[in-house]
């Protein structure tokens, strides 16, 4: 049973909006009846109708899209049609990929990760990790985001984006979701990389967490009284997870800045960093995606409950 976001209504079978991505029941379930941005937008192909993930929509019969130009199909059967507004399966499957590539396909081709050994300085580092060895390597940026460290380290952080990234992505499009993941995230190494130069430490960065923590900087501003499970088990919502996490971090960054290794191995500059551009995107945002959802749901138009818990 959920409880529709308008009017309080406990319902046995609610309409989840696939734009705003908020909750209704059947009196408040029309666009027109919840209030929904879609509603601003509904004569701009770039809005409603259009996913973002296409360069162009069709605007007659007669016109293409970027992507149809060169022969990619985008529409409902083609080979692109599922990540339509679903550019967050997507990322998860790049990272799944990745992955892969790090642990299973990189070792066969004899390169691996060296424990004990700058990662700056052996041949997997330097493709999988940004590292203060080597920053200027340019595709660790975005390579970086995808990357992970252990099996657990990609699972939560493809829970935390699995549940929370759909909610984002339909409120904002998918075209400034991918802007948001990929800037945050990238962001997030350079400054953590950023912080391993000024305190003279090597540093060797990977993982999507700083994207994340973005995302939930976002939802933070758009959806404050949305609740969540942390550790799968403790409810509250979001806007308080934020805040005890952004607590948590500023102390660790502050006992490693001290010289203090107590919460070393976690990349807490870079949490911090992908939480700022979250919150600072959301407040530019928080007018035009209007109300968001106060709870997660399984099924078209939602998430599920999930943990807020995530390692960089």
């Amino acid at each position: 049973m959920a409880k529709c976001d308008v009017c309080g209504t406990h319902v046995d079978m609610p309409y989840n909006c696939r734009h705003c991505g908020g909750t209704y029941c059947s009196e408040h379930r029309l666009p027109e009846n919840h209030a929904c941005p879609g509603l601003e937008n509904w004569n701009d192909p770039d809005g409603v109708f259009d996913s973002g993930f296409d360069a162009t929509v069709e605007s007659s019969a007669g016109s293409q899209s970027a992507l149809d130009r060169i022969g990619i199909d985008t529409g409902a059967g083609g080979i692109l049609g599922y990540f339509r507004n679903n550019v967050t399966y997507l990322f998860l499957a790049i990272s799944v990929v990745v992955f892969a590539g790090q642990f299973l396909i990189a070792p066969l081709l004899g390169i691996r990760p060296v424990s004990g050994v700058d990662p700056g300085t052996t041949t997997w580092g330097q493709i999988f990790t940004l590292t203060t060895t080597n920053p200027e390597y340019v595709w660790t940026w975005v390579i970086s985001v995808f990357s992970h460290g252990s099996p657990t380290h990609l699972l939560f952080n493809a829970i935390a984006l699995y549940f929370f990234g759909p909610i984002v992505e339909r409120q904002v499009g998918s075209k400034k979701f991918t802007a948001l993941f990929l800037v945050s995230g990238m962001a997030a190494g350079l400054g953590q990389v950023g912080l391993g130069l000024v305190l003279g430490e090597q540093v060797a960065v990977l993982g999507a967490s700083g994207a994340i923590m973005a995302i939930m900087g976002v939802l933070t501003i758009t959806a404050p009284d949305l609740k969540v499970l942390l550790f799968f088990f403790i409810p509250m919502s979001i806007r308080t997870l934020t805040i005890l996490f952004a607590a948590f971090s500023v102390f660790a960054v502050a006992t490693q800045a001290g010289g203090n290794g107590i919460f070393s191995g976690v990349a807490h500059f870079a949490h911090l960093t992908g939480l700022f551009i979250g919150l600072w995107y959301g407040r530019r945002v928080k007018d035009r995606v209007g109300r968001g959802p106060k709870q997660l749901n399984l099924g078209p138009g939602g998430g599920g409950g999930g943990p807020g818990r995530g390692r960089f």
